[in-house]
């Protein structure tokens, strides 16, 4: 049973979508993604909401661009966390999509991340559910020890060869 459900409006969507479910297998924690139109398919995506609690899903990740609907839409159904990921949009740069999923209003809340932020959106999935789960609390400090390492190790190189000759 799939603890995070990741949806998505559009398959362009894709790359930025599929780093929040790369965090999740890095973690070990079960997703199910899924392409759902909130405008076009709107019967296709109150089925959705309404039925992920019951497929057993803690957190849904749900990515949108433009006027951004599925995130906002999501969390009026879904009684459990949800993380909205503003795209990036051609004609506003993804400002279109950050505002009408952080502006949500009271009684609706919608975590944010940054624009484009897929990787941060699995991180604060695995965090939400790692407040009940000891296992995955551990992975998570892993995590952050081997990000913490590997900025050490490019300024012992930037240390040892100097900037000039620094090639990540």
């Amino acid at each position: 049973m799939a603890q995070v459900g990741i949806v998505m409006g559009s398959d362009s969507d894709m790359p930025v979508m599929s780093k929040a479910a790369d965090i999740l297998e890095e973690l070990g924690i079960s997703y199910e993604m899924t392409i759902i139109s909130a405008h076009r398919e709107p019967d296709v995506f109150f089925e959705y909401a309404k039925g992920a609690e019951d497929k057993g899903f803690k957190v849904i990740i749900a990515g949108a661009g433009m006027a951004a609907h599925l995130p906002g839409m999501c969390a009026a159904i879904f009684p459990m966390p949800v993380i909205g990921i503003p795209m990036h949009t051609t004609s506003l740069g993804g400002r279109d999509s950050l505002y009408s999923i952080v502006q949500m209003p009271s009684g609706i809340p919608v975590a944010t991340v940054a624009i484009n932020g897929g990787a941060n959106a699995g991180l604060l999935a695995a965090k939400i559910l790692a407040t009940s789960d000891a296992e995955l609390l551990a992975k998570l400090k892993d995590y952050s020890e081997n990000m913490k390492n590997e900025v050490q190790k490019k300024d012992a190189l930037l240390q040892e060869v100097g900037y000039k000759n620094y090639k990540k």
